[in-house]
């Protein structure tokens, strides 16, 4: 079967099985045709606004069904949804704005963004017109927004249009299963593994913001086959009270997705034992697409600590001079697609490249002799203490170890004797640990160069709900101001 444009297959899905659930978040579900009945009619609300064929359209809103309907509203136009969280502040929301231009804009008020059509939160279409709109393909099917290690925004726009071909067997889930997401959709993978489900033909059941429990009972209450994690999440459910997390029914769960930040192997073998190897499955590759590599929880017990060979593109380590690196030797991780055509282009950002069609997203790494990639740190983020180098992914995974530490994030502080100090920044109870306490735990887990010789103790989330941790801002947050470039 040739592919259709996701509004048709949207439309198709509707006729054939109007009364499936399509997405469900809290206490509100939408239907197939429900969920189409209100695009249509959304859709039409941004054609008066001028939205037409590769507008960008930017969705400010929390997880809900709304946010759905906002995108399949998008996608019937031929527009480009461009995600970004509800909670951005107003500079970071006008930063974006400036680079994606959008015709439209959800979830903000009018006064936010003078000149462009807004629908705040809550919104309701005024058209009454739920019937089907012409076929329209969006040349890019989304557009999410990466601040990198520099805090600066850039819009990471899709090579891929908004096509779909409903024979063809989804790579990361079984066609028509249930997918529970509790990250925000404003990150890419939540979002790819999200749009992905749903125009598969399955229900996703997305949480309005991640609980440890409430990710447990979701999968429970509506049988999910397939739930999408990063090791954050996986640390809080399994250090839920053994009694609450064994309370509930997992035996519909074909596939743990894991990604996005590093899992300490410690965690990932707890879920090996608990679920099952066949159960766990690691994904990485950057919003980029250039290249990604899986493994499975049996391939990871054989090859500890990897992240899997890659099943798109290829990945290949370079050292510093530009030589090919042999296995088992550290380097930056260099991708290409192999595509002829690009997977990717940035809004706000140029591309690291070399000749060859390679693409760097300063990752660090090695790969086995029998192609299993293995990261370390990005390069920007290694501390060099002391004529040592020491990757703060490391420490952090070391630290994370304590069942009283919620997160860490390690960095490297100006020092005048060894020009950097490791400095760590520990998130959890008011009181739950001591330096003291915490020195002594990594005596016996970390050479003594690698341990923390200053520790900071918040009580505020060092991660985002998707996993994700700047530490550049952390660092320059901590920096004396006259260090401060």
């Amino acid at each position: 079967m040739a592919p259709i444009s996701y509004a048709r297959r949207l439309t198709d899905m509707a006729l054939q099985a109007p009364d499936a659930p399509a997405i469900t978040c809290g206490d509100d579900q939408l239907t197939r045709a429900v969920l189409e009945s209100r695009a249509n009619r959304l859709a039409r609300d941004l054609a008066g606004a001028g939205v037409t064929v590769g507008d960008m359209v930017t969705i400010a809103l929390p997880n809900s069904v709304d946010w759905f309907v906002a995108a399949a509203a998008a996608w019937k136009l031929g527009a480009t949804p461009q995600p970004v969280s509800a909670r951005l502040p107003g500079r970071e929301l006008e930063a974006i704005i400036d680079l994606a231009d959008p015709k439209a804009i959800f979830g903000v008020d009018p006064a936010a963004a003078p000149g462009r059509a807004c629908y705040p939160l809550g919104y309701e279409p005024v058209s009454a017109d739920d019937s089907p709109l012409p076929d329209a393909v969006s040349p890019a099917w989304k557009a999410p927004t990466s601040g990198g290690s520099t805090g600066r925004p850039k819009l990471i726009v899709s090579g891929d249009a908004a096509l779909t071909d409903p024979e063809s067997p989804p790579l990361l889930f079984p066609a028509g299963s249930c997918l529970v997401m509790p990250g925000p959709l404003y990150h890419n993978g939540p979002l790819v593994w999200s749009c992905g489900a749903w125009l598969a033909g399955g229900h996703v059941v997305v949480l309005p913001r991640f609980d440890a429990e409430a990710t447990l009972a979701a999968i429970e209450e509506h049988r999910g086959e397939v739930v999408y994690l990063v090791p954050t999440m996986m640390k809080r459910i399994w250090r839920l009270p053994e009694e609450t997390r064994n309370r509930y029914d997992l035996s519909s769960l074909k596939v743990v997705w894991h990604l996005a930040e590093p899992c300490p192997p410690w965690l990932k073998e707890t879920w090996i034992e608990w679920l099952g190897p066949e159960r766990i499955l690691e994904l990485y590759a950057g919003t980029e697409g250039q290249s990604a590599t899986v493994i499975s929880g049996v391939e990871w017990l054989e090859h500890r600590g990897s992240v899997g060979r890659p099943i798109s593109g290829e990945m290949r380590i370079f050292g510093p001079a530009g030589e090919e690196l042999a296995p088992g030797e550290f380097g930056e991780v260099w991708m290409r697609s192999g595509r002829p055509t690009a997977t990717y282009r940035y809004v706000g950002a140029t591309a690291r490249t070399r000749e060859g069609g390679w693409e760097s997203l300063g990752d660090m790494g090695y790969m086995d002799a029998d192609g299993y990639l293995y990261l370390g740190d990005r390069q920007q983020d290694m501390i060099l203490t002391g004529g040592a180098n020491v990757y703060p992914a490391e420490v952090e995974a070391a630290i994370n170890e304590h069942p009283a530490v919620r997160s860490c994030a390690v960095i490297g502080l100006p020092d005048e004797d060894k020009g950097n100090v490791i400095h760590a920044i520990i998130e959890c109870d008011p009181g739950a640990v001591t330096q003291a306490d915490l020195s002594a735990f990594l005596s016996d887990r970390l050479v003594r160069y690698k341990q923390p010789r200053t520790i900071e103790f918040v009580d505020e989330p060092l991660r985002d709900d998707a996993g994700k941790m700047r530490r550049a801002a952390l660092r320059e947050a901590r920096l004396p101001v006259d260090n401060v470039r």
